[in-house]
């Protein structure tokens, strides 16, 4: 839940203690722990804990992403007819940055609940805070799974049916309209960040850790996770709530085939990429960007880096690309062998014709989440 993922570790100084042997006690409160984190600022979970003075009770860890660990716990005690109930908490990282960086979602995912009080935007809900042990601690409503692990357990290397995906885009984009209404970009779009009920009918988005106002829009060639990255922000570019519809075009694609669209080793690949599947970038844009003479030389000729196989060194080639090399529909339209019924290839020729949109290079020529619902694909029509 919440993106969380096992990064590399730093090694451990490990101190020999003592052992009692003890009966472990169905409850454990926090007067009996020693430490409240580890080296890295993370909480030590221990489960059986009970956390803000008793009203919850840890009962599984969930793992850990880069600004918290998130575990799932059971409400003992709080509002009538809350007992036994399941949330999920995210525990701060107990460093100051991550410390803000919590305070900033919290009142983010409060403007957005605000904004959406019948929940029907699909955008995970946030109860409430508390502090514990120096840790900000955000509760929220707990959900089964996150689509990456749907996908590996329904779809794994073919993807979920059509119509599943046209139900999800459906609510996400839902979701990004809210989001655009309020000038928020979510800035980490991705199968992780999208958590699915029991039912596996009703998504909604989560993990708003990196999000921040459309003002806040600092160049970095970082932000966003690797593979759903936007070329506006490699390039660096200006850029505003259309890298969210770019993370979304590379979801849903993965959702539906079970594959990554762009699996680039660094940002220089990413480009290479996206150009084999779009077409070159226009000059006007390389003009402006910020990093464009890092991957672009004056000709126009794409400085692509390579790693050699013997030494291991970097190798640079010049790619001249002029036009899409394996384009979307050459990726998802089935051959005519496979003689689809033909309700269905115009469906999957209408879910081309959203992600084209969703993956325009040109960040002002994406489609727009209100577009995006009215889109033949999204609703039905196809």
């Amino acid at each position: 839940m919440f993106a969380v993922a096992m990064g590399d570790k730093k090694p451990r100084r490990v101190t020999k203690v003592s052992k009692k042997k003890t009966g472990a006690p169905a409850l454990i409160t926090t007067a009996t722990l020693d430490t409240a984190a580890d080296p890295e600022g993370y909480y030590s979970v221990i489960l059986g804990e009970q956390l803000d003075g008793g009203r919850y009770q840890v009962f599984s860890s969930l793992g850990k992403g880069m600004f918290a660990n998130v575990v799932r716990a059971r409400i003992l005690q709080g509002e009538p007819g809350d007992s036994g109930k399941e949330v999920a908490i995210k525990i701060v990282r107990c460093q100051e940055s991550m410390y803000k960086a919590g305070l900033k979602e919290t009142q983010i995912l409060n403007k957005l609940k605000q904004s959406d009080p019948e929940d029907k935007k699909h955008i995970v809900r946030i109860d409430r805070t508390f502090e514990h042990r120096g840790h900000l601690c955000l509760v929220f409503e707990s959900l089964s799974m996150n689509l990456r692990e749907v996908v590996k357990r329904f779809g794994k290397d073919v993807g979920l049916n059509i119509r599943a995906v046209r139900a999800y885009a459906h609510q996400l984009f839902l979701a990004l309209s809210l989001l655009r209404k309020l000038n928020i970009i979510h800035a980490d779009i991705k199968p992780d960040n999208i958590l699915v009920n029991e039912q596996k009918t009703l998504v909604k988005l989560c993990d708003l850790g990196s999000a921040s106002d459309a003002a806040e829009n600092d160049i970095t060639p970082y932000l966003v996770s690797r593979f759903y990255r936007a070329p506006e922000i490699i390039l660096g570019v200006p850029y505003d709530m259309a890298l969210d519809i770019w993370s979304m075009g590379c979801t849903l694609y993965e959702l539906y085939t079970g594959k990554i669209l762009f699996p680039g080793r660094s940002n220089n690949q990413m480009l290479l990429l996206m150009m084999e599947v779009k077409g070159r970038f226009n000059t006007k844009m390389i003009k402006k960007a910020k990093f464009g003479d890092l991957y672009f030389d004056e000709m126009g000729g794409f400085q692509s880096v390579d790693k050699d196989k013997v030494t291991g060194s970097d190798v640079i080639r010049n790619v001249h690309i002029s036009k899409a090399s394996r384009d979307l529909r050459t990726r998802l339209m089935p051959p005519a062998s496979a003689k689809l019924k033909d309700d269905e290839s115009k469906m999957i020729s209408s879910f081309i014709d959203l992600l084209d949109k969703c993956l325009a290079l040109d960040p002002a020529r994406r489609i727009q989440p209100r577009e995006a619902l009215n889109h033949p694909f999204i609703r039905g029509q196809a």
